[in-house]
């Protein structure tokens, strides 16, 4: 067993990180930048270590910093959390080389599933299903046009690299072709590094669909059911549940089946998600592989009662996964609701500050995963989420029931925040029948 590990990390998923390692009885390093040497992340830490100033690009992003960190406080392995460097197989080489155990997936793995047309090209072998699109980069522009003409408009221009949302343009028709490769092409180098970009067939209002996956290194892989993640504004999800209301125990198991194939066709361990679309007729194609831990991961935790960052924890010392497939179970419903430091009524703009009053909802079946609390300063360098509400019920009525009462109770000012968007949707008719899709907050809320 480590007995300390260093969370590259800051807010809710460098503390959710630290309980998980905490029951376990290994001690944790925090990390922090010259503003958030006050932060709750770094107040739960047994420790904690400066990495440099405010911008991201100086501290969290900047390897040499965080492996100092380690080195210097002893800490046998490195978990990332989701976000800044977990994505990143550069990072992961340099812990082995530094002899640090880097508590994610391989980085042939991250290098493979993270070049967006390559992981096409792996998937298709797989015998995982792809949306039709490009076989690799497209960089002429004829080419494109008779691509796109094959494929049928609308298409997707996105970005080989990186995630988030960035580098992706909706193309209807030949005429918009040329300026949405051009400035998908841009928006990827400046924020990935690599303008590379393939063409995709833009499928009309499906479901974004996700499969929660842990791999051991003995070979054993094991999926823990679907979660639901088309509630999204600018391709960055708000809300998610699971299981899914669109899922079928049939489509379930061929899904399953097919993330199962996709882990053991890279080699994969630790927990990832495979990411699907699902259309109108029921047809799910692979979208993409996130190699690491899931911002929603506590919806799967909340039903199927398995700790994933325990597991990667776990899996990252060369212990077998705790739980086999026939022991996975579902339980009820989760709902998780994203509050974040924005202003839905002035399209999302973020909204940094103090928060003079945080009040956090309790009760039986709810769970908040915070990293901020009365006196805390949103700073406007980081992702401005600020906390995660779960619910769980016996069925989706009842956590969505039990989310409006939740969201009743969460009182936060100073700043403003998403808690009157989700309490909105708690008594969306269409939402509450279940029929949404990944345009469904666009068609609502201004900005989305």
């Amino acid at each position: 067993m480590f007995t300390k590990i260093l969370v590259a990390n800051r807010g809710e998923i460098a503390i959710r990180v630290m309980r998980a390692a905490k029951e376990l009885g290994v001690k944790t390093v925090a990390v922090y930048s010259d503003v958030d040497k006050d932060a709750p992340h770094v107040q739960y830490a047994d420790e904690a270590f400066p990495i440099g100033p405010a911008q991201s690009q100086l501290s969290y992003l900047h390897i040499p910093n965080i492996i100092n960190a380690a080195v210097h406080t002893g800490a046998e392995a490195i978990h990332p959390g989701y976000g800044f460097l977990s994505e990143n197989d550069h990072f992961a080489r340099v812990c082995e080389t530094w002899g640090l155990v880097f508590i994610g997936p391989p980085a042939t793995a991250i290098q493979q599933m993270g070049i967006k047309a390559g992981a096409r090209r792996l998937m298709e072998e797989a015998g995982v299903p792809v949306v039709p699109g490009t076989e690799g980069t497209v960089t002429d522009l004829e080419d494109a046009k008779q691509i796109a003409q094959k494929i049928g408009y609308p298409v997707l221009v996105k970005a080989s690299f990186g995630g988030g949302g960035r580098g992706i343009r909706i193309v209807e028709d030949a005429d918009g072709l040329a300026d949405a490769l051009e400035r998908a092409s841009r928006e990827a180098q400046s924020a990935f590094g690599q303008g590379d970009v393939y063409l995709e067939k833009y499928l009309i209002n499906p479901r974004h669909i996700e499969i929660q996956v842990l791999a051991d290194k003995m070979g054993h892989v094991v999926t823990l059911g679907e979660r639901e993640s088309s509630l999204q504004r600018r391709r960055q999800k708000l809300l998610e549940e699971a299981p899914s209301s669109g899922m079928t125990p049939e489509l379930r198991s061929a899904m399953s089946d097919a993330a199962r194939r996709a882990a053991l066709a890279v080699d994969y361990e630790s927990a990832g998600t495979l990411e699907f679309l699902l259309d109108q007729s029921g047809a799910f194609y692979f979208m993409e592989m996130n190699t690491r831990v899931q911002v929603e991961h506590a919806c799967t935790e909340v039903i199927t009662g398995v700790d994933i960052v325990q597991e990667q924890i776990r899996i990252a010392q060369g212990l077998p996964l705790s739980i086999t497939q026939e022991e996975v179970n579902f339980s009820g419903w989760s709902i998780e609701c994203r509050i974040n430091a924005e202003d839905p009524d002035k399209e999302f703009r973020p909204s940094p500050g103090q928060v003079t009053v945080w009040r956090e909802p309790g009760g039986p079946w709810v769970r908040v995963d915070a990293a901020a609390q009365e006196g805390y300063t949103v700073q406007p360098y980081y992702d401005s989420l600020l906390a995660k509400v779960v619910t769980w019920g016996r069925d989706r009525d009842e956590a969505m029931r039990r989310m409006a009462r939740a969201l009743d109770e969460f009182r936060v000012e100073g700043v403003k925040t998403t808690i009157g968007m989700h309490q909105k949707l708690m008594t969306d008719e269409q939402f509450r029948r279940g029929d949404i899709h990944i345009n469904f907050l666009a068609e609502r809320f201004k900005g989305a």
